[in-house]
């Protein structure tokens, strides 16, 4: 669940996007509904929020003034307003999105949306950081990689890694003991995340963990022979380099 906070001097405003949360955004939780800026500092501070609504006009300190009083931003924000000349101004705040009121379910769920995908991404990059930082040629310099789908992350150990497949905008990590995750993201981008030997992108729609690579049959492009029996196809224009590592192998 993300913990989120709702800004709002208007009651039947925090009300309207409490019910739009529940019914059309389930996986956020509301965890208070704060009716100014001194409320909404105090549940910042006690809550940590990952994610605000936050209203730009109400009668003590405004959104703006609320964010500056903040030593430190570390949560998006969602702003909610009748006004729509503040949209410069929210941009500068590094505001993730601007709904205007009455704000529709559609336009928010777009900007939920918008806010996981943000966050996903952050994961993958301070992942990938860690990877980088830890050494790419060591496989246990990180035992374990987190990998996104659409509910959870799931923690692997890259060793029950056998395999990705590419399935259009998401892939299929096939584990050593025959399960397979969906998981959120392009074979691009776990090829970028598993950089390191012993894993190989054989093939536009492959990648293999090569320490489970039990043959290699030539052919146009040829195909490997895992130890489970799997068959996964070599393209042409990876073989040459995938036969430069099985050389290095050989005795």
């Amino acid at each position: 669940m993300i913990n989120a906070l709702i800004i709002d001097d208007e009651k039947h405003c925090s009300e309207n996007l409490l019910w739009q949360l529940n019914k059309y955004c389930p996986e956020i939780d509301v965890q208070a509904v704060c009716k100014n800026a001194g409320e909404a500092l105090e549940q910042i501070k006690a809550r940590q929020p990952r994610l605000i609504f936050l209203d730009v006009e109400m009668p003590d300190r405004s959104g703006f003034d609320l964010l500056e009083a903040l030593t430190e931003i570390h949560f998006h924000i969602i702003f909610t307003t009748a006004f729509n000349q503040y949209a410069l101004r929210a941009i500068k705040f590094g505001a993730l999105d601007y709904l205007l009121k009455p704000i529709d379910k559609d336009e928010l769920r777009l900007a939920v949306d918008k806010f996981i995908k943000q966050e996903k991404q952050v994961s993958l990059n301070q992942l990938t950081a860690l990877l980088s930082h830890a050494g790419k040629n060591n496989v246990f310099s990180f035992q374990k990689i987190a990998f996104p789908t659409l509910h959870s992350y799931e923690l692997v150990h890259l060793n029950d890694i056998l395999a990705c497949e590419s399935s259009s905008n998401y892939t299929h990590v096939r584990l050593t003991n025959g399960k397979s995750i969906l998981v959120s993201k392009t074979l691009k981008e776990i090829e970028e995340l598993l950089d390191m030997t012993p894993f190989f992108r054989v093939h536009h729609s492959w990648i293999v963990n090569l320490q489970y690579a039990i043959r290699y049959v030539k052919g146009d492009g040829g195909y490997l022979v895992l130890n489970n029996e799997m068959t996964i196809p070599v393209s042409r224009n990876k073989r040459d380099d995938l036969l430069k590592y099985i050389t290095h192998l050989s005795v």
